[in-house]
């Protein structure tokens, strides 16, 4: 009995290996042969693909696999945008149907390259006084588009204690060997007293009622943005003014690595709009000089605002182009930086804007994929990117508050 119990055990296994043998090994076969069989059949199909001459791409272009083709025997399969975030080599790899119905793999290389000559912010003049302390080379913003730290030099003789003219050449030079030169005159002279400057003539002040009347449509809202500089604000007198939103600055830093502050009028700014139902934004003035220090500019502005009511976005507001040396950021570097800052505060559950200028976002600002806060003191902006609000001007006033203040318009 036992003899049979032990032959029939083996038999059950012998039956079990057998088919595991057959399920693993018979599927691996075919998927085998069949890789085989597609590839005699790529080896013998027809393939035509005519690649540009040029394969240099731009840094940042947007560029898909079928505009670097100039003819292919078939269709792409999936025409793709190319990464081109890296200068360098790059394999672009993709797969297209030709005629024959048989499906080909194909990749080929292109450059991705850095064209673009660095930025030299300087008039044909530079005037300075025997006095001046400071150092050329950290005063005049020197700056390139991908190159964090590009080569600034000042060509010909110079002697800023001895007052004159000196003619001279400001030579940027980026990773890439990529050149721009500014010929300029140094004026050097002798320290005059300053004189106070006043015409007389009363300051000219923009009515939050003239701008509600010029701008007040089906598709806008008119609003401020204050902080600590309004003072003691009267909210209820603001909201009976018209006033349909306020953005509020959280605080800052003391400069580059500088220690956080809350803006002194915050806590009061935010619980009196809150208050009187004013939907309520936010911005935060950062000097961030890296991603990882946005972040935690961003972490840090999430903290103060836990138990209060926000409605609109949260904006970044970055603006010491005065001294933009000092942080040793390319315009993408800097650009990243406000993404990280917004995308951390959009991990948050809030909402994010780029707060600058229309010549900074023209000139320096590539697109963070966030909505635009734009700065532009005028009556009709002549700017032509996209933006959700509008600060139309500094020397608003409204009903509430004593002094001067800015004053928005949010596009719905």
């Amino acid at each position: 009995m036992k003899k049979k119990y032990l032959i029939g055990l083996l038999i059950l296994c012998l039956i079990i290996c057998l088919t595991l043998t057959i399920t693993i090994i018979i599927p691996a076969f075919t998927k085998h042969r069949e890789e085989k069989e597609l590839e005699e059949q790529i080896k013998n199909a027809t393939i035509k693909v005519t690649l540009k001459e040029d394969l240099n791409i731009p840094f940042l272009s947007s560029v898909k696999v079928s505009d670097l083709i100039v003819d292919i025997n078939g269709e792409i399969i999936d025409d793709y945008l190319i990464n081109t975030t890296k200068i360098g080599d790059k394999e672009v790899s993709f797969n297209y149907v030709n005629e024959e119905n048989i499906t080909i793999p194909y990749k080929f290389k292109i450059n991705i390259i850095d064209d673009v000559s660095p930025v030299i912010w300087l008039n044909s003049t530079y005037t300075i006084t025997t006095d001046y302390d400071g150092n050329l080379l950290e005063d005049i913003t020197c700056a390139d588009n991908l190159d964090d730290n590009p080569k600034c030099e000042i060509i010909g003789d110079y002697d800023t204690k001895k007052a004159g003219s000196y003619k001279l050449t400001f030579k940027a030079t980026d990773a890439s060997d990529n050149v721009t030169t500014k010929d300029f005159t140094l004026n050097v002279k002798k320290p005059t007293p300053s004189k106070p400057s006043n015409n007389g003539e009363p300051p000219v002040h923009t009515l939050f009622t003239d701008v509600i009347k010029d701008y007040k449509k089906d598709n806008t809202k008119i609003g401020i943005d204050v902080s600590s500089w309004q003072g003691d604000i009267d909210f209820q007198k603001v909201k009976d003014a018209g006033a349909e939103f306020v953005i509020i600055r959280v605080g800052s830093a003391r400069g580059i690595d500088g220690e956080y502050f809350v803006d002194k009028q915050f806590i009061n700014n935010i619980k009196g709009f809150n208050d009187v139902g004013i939907p309520v934004g936010l911005y935060y003035y950062s000097y961030a000089n890296s991603k990882e220090q946005a972040i935690k500019d961003a972490k840090w502005v999430l903290e103060q605002i836990k138990g209060y009511k926000v409605d609109l976005p949260i904006a970044y507001d970055w603006e010491s182009w005065s001294f933009y040396n000092e942080f040793h950021q390319s315009f993408y570097s800097l650009t990243k930086g406000a993404e990280a800052f917004l995308d951390t505060i959009n991990d948050a559950g809030y909402d994010g804007m780029l707060y600058s200028s229309k010549n900074y976002l023209e000139k320096v600002w590539y697109d963070t994929g966030y909505p635009v806060w734009l700065a532009h003191y005028t009556k009709q902006t002549s700017y032509e990117g996209e933006y959700k609000y509008w600060q139309l001007c500094s020397n608003g006033k409204i009903d509430g508050i004593k002094g001067n203040v800015d004053i928005d318009i949010m596009y719905n």
